[in-house]
């Protein structure tokens, strides 16, 4: 049996999972109802979590519910699969008795209403805490490299790159990206201990790993950021736009990592579920409010993408099917959408629990050996 200590940390990340599985769930969930309700649908339940109720009520004409496995959530719709078992009279509130457009707003309301708590809670995070900002200022440089024989020392901070000015350090490195052998040194405007240098430096090429591990060519000069965070006061409009920003940021990196484990750069075992999700959401916790906002905002980000994604079983792959027939005017039959969502569930189901076996790993990391039989 462990200790006070572990078993209370165990019991916080537990209920810091719940929280962020819990709020995002709702949210998506919310998006289904609220839009069901909006178009005349009669939502016959909500549900928070699968499995056996904890807590169950009802409301008018719904029977809300909050179940024992939080790793999910659905809102149950008459004749949501067929009107076979609909009266007659109840048809004009039914889910299948709708237009494809009305159907298809209705199952992209969920990761819509995703997005939209992600940019409510980037811009509550930048406009009361400011936007998290790695300062260009020098860590360390690399003996025999070229920032080392222009002069460059740890703690230099730098501002200007030629004619650019430098607020972070990734404006310093895109500036470096862009040079190119032939071009003239760079002139580096640095401040170090309160006075102005101007450092010239060529940057040299050289094979190095990017964030997916790929082997790739770049210049460079030799130097490693110190690490240090500035959070940075924006206004309103500032803090808006950025919030755009970083979603649009965070979903080309979704789709990029989406590319990359495809082609098995990225290896599968890198891949987190909900263990995962729950240690992050803890150590968000404790590195303050804020952090875990911004955390819940991310994971609400990729859970509203990873909903869209055209896949059986996703409401991306409903979303392909209610498009498909408002092109063909034509509906498909029931009985085979049917049939391929249910492939794609079971397909999901499958690929739920080899994540949740690398999450296992991760925590446990003698399993694969005992599988093994060693």
């Amino acid at each position: 049996m462990g200790s006070k200590k572990e078993i209370l940390e165990t019991m916080m990340t537990i209920i810091y999972a719940i929280i962020v599985l819990g709020v995002l769930i709702f949210v998506h969930e919310l998006g289904h109802f609220l839009v069901a309700r909006w178009c005349g649908v009669h939502v016959e339940r909500f549900s928070i979590g699968f499995g056996p109720p904890i807590f169950e009520w009802t409301r008018g004409e719904t029977e809300y519910c909050i179940a024992a496995i939080p790793f999910g959530g659905y809102v149950k719709m008459l004749g949501e699969e067929s009107l076979d078992e609909v009266n007659p009279s109840d048809y004009h509130r039914s889910f299948q008795y709708q237009s494809s457009g009305r159907r298809a707003l209705i199952v992209a309301a969920g990761p819509l209403c995703n997005f939209f708590l992600a940019l409510v809670l980037f811009f509550v995070v930048f406009v009361f805490s400011g936007i998290p900002t790695l300062l260009p200022e020098v860590g360390s440089v690399e003996p025999g490299s070229p920032a080392e024989l222009a002069g460059f020392k740890s703690g230099d901070l730098i501002i200007q790159i030629n004619e650019r000015k430098i607020a972070q350090w990734d404006n310093l490195s895109q500036a470096i990206k862009q040079w190119r052998p032939g071009d003239p040194p760079l002139k580096i405007v640095v401040d170090r201990a309160g006075e102005l240098i101007v450092l010239t430096v060529a940057p040299e090429i050289r094979e190095v790993k990017n964030i997916f591990g790929e082997v790739v060519k770049r210049p460079i000069i030799g130097i490693t950021a110190s690490g240090r965070v500035e959070l940075r006061k924006v206004s309103l409009l500032d803090a808006f736009v950025q919030s755009f920003v970083q979603m649009v940021y965070i979903t080309k990196l979704f789709f990029l990592t989406l590319v990359k484990l495809i082609q098995r750069i990225v290896p599968f075992k890198t891949v987190g579920g909900p263990i995962l999700i729950a240690q992050m959401a803890k150590q968000q916790a404790q590195a303050g409010f804020f952090p875990f906002i911004h955390f819940i905002a991310l994971i609400s980000l990729n859970l509203g993408i990873l909903n869209l994604l055209p896949f059986p079983a996703l409401d991306g792959g409903y979303l392909v099917v209610f498009t498909l027939e408002a092109i063909t005017r034509r509906r498909f039959h029931q009985k085979a959408v049917e049939w391929v969502q249910k492939i794609g569930f079971a397909l999901l189901i499958v690929l739920m629990v080899a994540v949740f076996y690398n999450d296992l790993v991760r925590l446990f990391p003698s399993i694969p050996d005992i599988l093994r039989g060693k």
